[in-house]
């Protein structure tokens, strides 16, 4: 893009909490944001400048929204591609590319890229249906290629009888890793001479809806695991030559070795601590390389951060929300809470996260096991 102005017109595809953080950092630059979402009530529909209530899926719907536009970005993976580049050839600047956005929905090729380029990642077998689940031997990880998402679409088969596999749909099959750690790198990438990429960030998950329950920067690992980690998701997205921000999911083994797991092609739950704890925020982020705009940077302003998000509880009816320990979380120094403003709750639902910073790591992770025991949301019952 040659020029921004007021008058410039950003669209996203998808209505949630990602594009509802981008757009309270676009009031800053004055960007008019414009959002289309299947959903009446999603979470950025008061706050755009433009709702379109629309299937993301739907190649000329997604086209007949971004018309007009002078660029598109997205906050979900599953959109109409085939959308994105008849925009592309409309002249619309569209982050991320459309291939590499196809390319990110099927974790089956995602496998296969990282094999070819010889990058580390889990042994894998591709799978069409329901043939021979033992080539690995077990225990292993069964992954839908498509659609799966926040601890959905993700199965451990123990052994050759266990029947919880999902069932006629083509699938990625792992060896189970030995895991001493889950990780996350998020990359910003504008241009080859234009990337910067965050601290490593530690995923603790719940292992009910496994969900990620607690992040917390940086992570408890060494130096070198640090700047291999970083060097590792660099990589990853010099080799795609993405243009865009990629969350690359990291596994470091009891071995100390690193593997991908998979990544995000879009702003990520292991950066929403960035909004408190760095220069520049991962949405600050989208929305700038989203306009060709430079990048910012990506020093911490504290030493310490964690965040934990403020899931629905494992047995919230569905109904509206209900938050509790909120008063006691504002009264706290260092901790921000942050409320996405969906109208509903289900088990183990994303409804806010509630970030805390500081200097003192230690003290840091203890405010926020407190906050991830004292802050919950569920349905009143009637």
């Amino acid at each position: 893009m040659s020029q921004f102005g007021p008058s410039t017109r950003i669209g996203v595809l998808g209505g949630g909490q990602l594009g509802r953080m981008m757009i309270q950092e676009a009031v800053d630059l004055d960007a008019r944001v414009e959002v289309m979402d299947p959903s009446a009530e999603a979470p950025c529909r008061y706050l755009t400048h433009r709702f379109v209530q629309g299937d993301l899926c739907d190649a000329a719907a997604v086209e007949a929204f971004g018309a007009g536009l002078d660029c598109l970005t997205i906050e979900i993976e599953n959109v109409s591609t085939e959308g994105m580049e008849a925009l592309e050839r409309r002249g619309v600047r569209v982050v991320p590319k459309p291939a590499h956005v196809r390319l990110i929905q099927d974790k089956g090729l995602q496998k296969q890229f990282f094999a070819d380029k010889g990058i580390a990642s889990a042994p894998f077998v591709l799978q069409d249906a329901d043939g021979d689940r033992g080539a690995l031997g077990y225990p292993i990880v069964q992954k839908l290629r498509r659609g799966g998402y926040d601890g959905k679409g993700v199965v451990v088969l123990k052994d050759a009888s266990d029947e919880s596999y999902f069932k006629g749909a083509p699938c990625v099959l792992e060896q189970k890793v030995a895991i001493a750690k889950e990780l996350s790198v998020i990359v910003c990438r504008r241009s080859r001479d234009d990337v910067k990429a965050y601290e490593p960030t530690e995923c603790v998950f719940d292992p009910r809806g496994n969900v990620v329950q607690l992040i917390v920067s940086p992570a408890d690992v060494s130096d070198d695991v640090k700047a291999r980690s970083r060097a590792l998701a660099t990589r990853v997205v010099d080799e795609l030559d993405f243009v865009g921000i990629l969350a690359v999911e990291l596994f470091l083994d009891e071995a100390g070795e690193i593997l991908v797991n998979e990544v995000a092609p879009r702003a990520h739950n292991s950066g929403h601590h960035t909004i408190e704890a760095n220069a520049t925020s991962q949405f600050a982020q989208l929305l700038r390389v989203t306009l060709d705009l430079p990048l910012g940077s990506v020093a911490p302003v504290r030493d310490a951060a964690a965040m934990v998000n403020v899931l629905g509880e494992a047995d919230a009816p569905k109904g509206a929300p209900h938050y509790s320990g909120l008063r006691d979380a504002l009264d706290t120094p260092g901790v921000y809470p942050h409320l996405y403003g969906k109208s509903s709750v289900t088990p183990f639902r994303k409804m806010g996260h509630v970030t805390v910073v500081g200097d003192d790591r230690a003290a840091v992770v203890a405010t926020a096991k407190h906050v991830l025991e004292s802050v919950g949301v569920t349905c009143l019952k009637k």
